[in-house]
């Protein structure tokens, strides 16, 4: 259903629709939308989505969606975790979806902004939104130009895409706009992973540790997709807030509302703290992992549990070797070297899969990074037959 607005004849505005569950056309935008596509032809409407089952089968393809509150620092994620990619000598796209970021540290696959940005809408004389209403339409209008997505994407087999994402809760609780995107890119032959992110700083409280749960919660249930909750800038606090913040990581519900007993005065708000930190405890819904950008060894748990959820590498196929290099007793030991590099796989994976009933404690920790070390270790010994 298509409503028109009748604005007068200002300029970028004429013709101006809003699309109420249907498509949109906004000739300012389209015009956009055409530049970036390369084309010079803006056509009356826009194009619709292109038809479920036009991929090919292949190799899968990977993504994380990075969320989280405004300032929770997805943005510096993305740029540190596609610099520790590259150390790793992997490579990983960065794909930006927010309308209303101003500058970040990494070079983007795709831009949002080159389809449609909030200062446009906001500066409508017809639309007259807020920066958040704004922002919403920017999403719905993005969420009804996916082809521009995929014309950007492309159709390049074993790809590795991180999206980032805007911060508006609102986006990930009551909008379908997400969801949408996430089951576009399940089309797309995409194994996509929620990053769900969360500032320390802001979780040092009981209260708002339990608010930061049920905000990742809230987009774990909204998506349904496999999710890890990360909490960001641990680089940034003392040593005394991380000594406090480790019983967060691996939190005893009960024991944190005792600690804040005495702040409840409500009986209600009394009960209702304590039915949602049952059903936090209870099931272990929500974990966290710590990440510090300063350190190599959390990066690399971190990135552990997002390439086991997404089951990154299963997929990939031995290849007959380029150039021989070494022989002889190099051979001999391949078969030696892929068994153990099976066997610490296997150990890995049973670490990662039991961390949710285990918890992040220090020796878990320790045993997760050192059994990381040692698959990384088997797996480079092997790379060595290509070169």
């Amino acid at each position: 259903m298509l409503r028109s607005l009748g604005c007068s004849r200002a300029e970028g505005t004429e013709g101006l629709w809003i699309a109420i569950g249907s498509q949109v056309v906004f000739p300012e935008f389209s015009q956009r939308r055409a530049k970036a596509e390369g084309s010079g032809a803006v056509g009356p409407c826009v194009e619709p989505p292109a038809a479920p089952g036009t991929w090919s089968a292949g190799m899968p393809r990977y993504a994380q969606l990075v969320m989280g509150p405004a300032g929770s620092g997805k943005s510096t994620y993305c740029a540190t975790m596609v610099q520790h990619c590259e150390a790793l000598n992997r490579s990983v796209q960065v794909v930006n979806l927010d309308p209303a970021a101003e500058h970040f540290n990494y070079s983007v696959m795709a831009d949002i902004r080159e389809l449609i940005e909030v200062d446009d809408v906001m500066e409508d004389d017809c639309l007259r939104f807020g920066p958040n209403g704004g922002l919403v339409f920017c999403m719905e209008y993005f969420a009804n130009n996916f082809d521009w997505l995929e014309n950007c994407l492309g159709h390049v087999e074993d790809d590795y895409i991180l999206f980032d994402c805007p911060g508006q809760i609102e986006l990930y609780t009551h909008l379908p706009v997400m969801k949408q995107l996430v089951q576009q890119l399940e089309q797309w032959e995409f194994r996509v992973c929620g990053v769900f992110l969360v500032d320390s700083q802001f979780m040092v409280e009981s209260f708002k540790f339990i608010s930061g749960i049920l905000a990742a919660l809230s987009a774990m249930i909204s998506l349904e997709i496999p999710q890890v909750n990360i909490m960001t800038k641990m680089d940034l606090l003392s040593k005394k807030a991380k000594k406090e913040i480790e019983k967060f990581l691996d939190p005893d519900m009960y024991s944190l509302l005792d600690d804040s007993a005495s702040d409840l005065r409500s009986k209600k708000f009394k009960k209702l703290t304590k039915a949602i930190c049952g059903l936090i405890d209870d099931y272990s819904m929500v974990r966290f992992l710590p990440y510090d950008q300063s350190d190599e060894e959390s990066m690399n748990i971190v990135l552990q549990h997002i390439d086991f959820a997404i089951q990154y590498g299963e997929d990939l196929e031995f290849k007959e070797p380029k150039v021989i290099l070494i022989i002889g007793f190099w051979y001999q030991c391949l078969p030696a070297l892929s068994g153990l590099l099976t066997y610490s796989q296997q150990l890995l994976k049973f670490c990662l899969s039991s961390s949710g009933n285990l918890g992040f404690s220090g020796r878990s920790l320790k045993l997760t990074s050192l059994l990381n070390k040692q698959y990384q270790f088997y797996s480079l010994l092997l790379r060595l037959q290509y070169y």
